[in-house]
């Protein structure tokens, strides 16, 4: 059985885009995982300790057949292949950072993962892109729309279509 889920790529530190083109072909080389369709990229301000420069983000859609927890585990074997390092320090700088945002309509509650993601809601530079690819995509939690959550976070000063330059 094949499932939608939605995966947000984020990177600051290092060459910013490379790591997000790396984190998409890992996923489209990953057994079990079939077309993956990518938003554009957005510059957006850091959330987290200072100092810190700019992430580049994006959001990805994949088909799956992978369970939610063996797509969370391939998510984080990319990150670490990109040279993440996790040591406790939640909004750190990072290399490459995936996050499991929806799978399918599914509600998971259980020990390191939660879906959907539990700060989507709050997260513009997570809400904008996923709003590109699937507007009218329910939040299993909320019930509302991508694009009415997306809508009440927007802010075009802190995330910012990227142009490449």
């Amino acid at each position: 059985m094949t499932t939608t889920a939605f995966v947000s790529l984020g990177s600051n530190l290092g060459d910013r885009q490379v790591h997000l083109q790396r984190g998409l072909a890992a996923l489209r080389a990953t057994r079990g995982i079939g077309r993956v369709e990518s938003s554009q990229i957005y510059e957006t301000d850091p959330v987290g300790p200072p100092p810190q420069g700019p992430y580049l983000n994006a959001v990805a859609q994949v088909q799956t057949e992978l369970s939610p927890r063996a797509l969370l585990e391939r998510l984080l074997e990319i990150e670490a292949a990109e040279g993440r390092a996790r040591r406790g320090v939640r909004n750190e700088a990072r290399t490459l950072d995936l996050d499991l945002l929806l799978f399918g309509d599914c509600c998971i509650d259980e020990e390191e993962l939660t879906v959907p993601h539990p700060r989507m809601q709050e997260r513009a530079f997570v809400l904008e892109p996923l709003c590109e690819l699937a507007p009218e995509r329910v939040d299993p939690r909320s019930g509302e729309t991508i694009a009415e959550l997306a809508a009440r976070v927007r802010d075009p000063a802190a995330v910012r279509p990227w142009s490449g330059e």
